[in-house]
């Protein structure tokens, strides 16, 4: 099931601009749909003390992709995502603009959805590479995240 242009667009402003720290952070959604976000933290508002990417940007674009990817796949009046673990392991420093890429199938999408109607709620992880512009991999993270059923 694709995702309109219109539905696209509002995932990315969602995913850019809700939290005033990510905002600040200068995170741009690149690509969106369903199942699917490419996304970028940019170099320059996040050098730390010694030029290179702070490690606090480098967290939260592992951990973020985990919010676009329950607007474009999940039924936002339904069900909510909360975070569960995430641990990060930092293999190089970041001198450039940063990405990460994250994918769930439709099975996976479907298998926690149906979980998560029948039982309440329903645990999922996955691991994140974060590349710089070369495409070396400066940290590797293991998320882990739960979808909540909302109680009416």
């Amino acid at each position: 099931m694709a995702l309109s242009e219109k539905q696209q667009n509002a995932i990315k402003l969602a995913s850019d601009k809700s939290f005033p720290f990510v905002e600040r952070c200068g995170v741009q959604t690149l690509e969106v749909e369903r199942g699917y976000c490419r996304m970028l933290m940019p170099l320059k508002p996040n050098l730390n003390h010694v030029g290179i990417m702070y490690a606090g940007a480098l967290y939260t674009i592992a951990e973020l992709p985990a919010g676009t990817l329950y607007l474009s796949s999940f039924d936002t009046k339904r069900f909510y995502p909360i975070v569960k673990d995430v641990w990060i392991r930092f293999r190089r420093p970041a001198t450039t603009d940063v990405t990460v890429e994250v994918t769930l199938s439709e099975e996976e999408i479907s298998r926690i959805e149906s979980t998560t109607e029948e039982m309440g709620q329903c645990d999922f992880e996955w691991d994140v590479e974060m590349k710089d512009a070369n495409g070396e991999v400066v940290a590797i993270s293991h998320n882990v995240y739960q979808l909540r059923k909302i109680r009416r």
